[in-house]
């Protein structure tokens, strides 16, 4: 059971970051994922889930009409595309799964990949 966060960087207000989230198969097959974030001296938050087929999206309030959550199950791979980004959302970035539908608690998510840094300048 593995996943694997990338993508992450850092960029100025105002530009886009692409994430990607590979999964082993096994991981992914049937699972819904989630984006979750954790900026310096505050909890992880989630930002961004979808459903094992693509079918059903979920946003946190501050992210939406900025982030897109897609997915490309033959690939095994999960993006999170961040487009306006603002400094305030800098933060480590991970992807994580769970054998059910959407959730937006981390203690919902069983199975986590490290995280990527995204950092974002005014």
């Amino acid at each position: 059971v593995q996943l694997q966060a990338s993508g992450g960087g850092s960029v100025q207000a105002g530009g886009s970051l692409r994430l990607s989230c590979v999964a082993s198969r096994r991981t992914f097959t049937n699972n819904g994922v989630g984006w979750f974030r954790q900026a310096p001296g505050k909890e992880r938050e989630f930002v961004a889930g979808i459903s094992w087929n693509g079918g059903s999206t979920l946003y946190k309030e501050s992210v939406k009409g900025r982030f897109t959550i897609s997915r490309d199950n033959g690939k095994s791979m999960v993006y999170l595309q961040m487009n306006s980004l603002k400094p305030e959302d800098t933060a480590v970035y991970y992807c994580a799964a769970r054998r059910a539908s959407i959730a937006t608690m981390t203690e919902d998510y069983a199975y986590w990949g490290q995280g990527t840094q995204v950092t974002v300048s005014s």
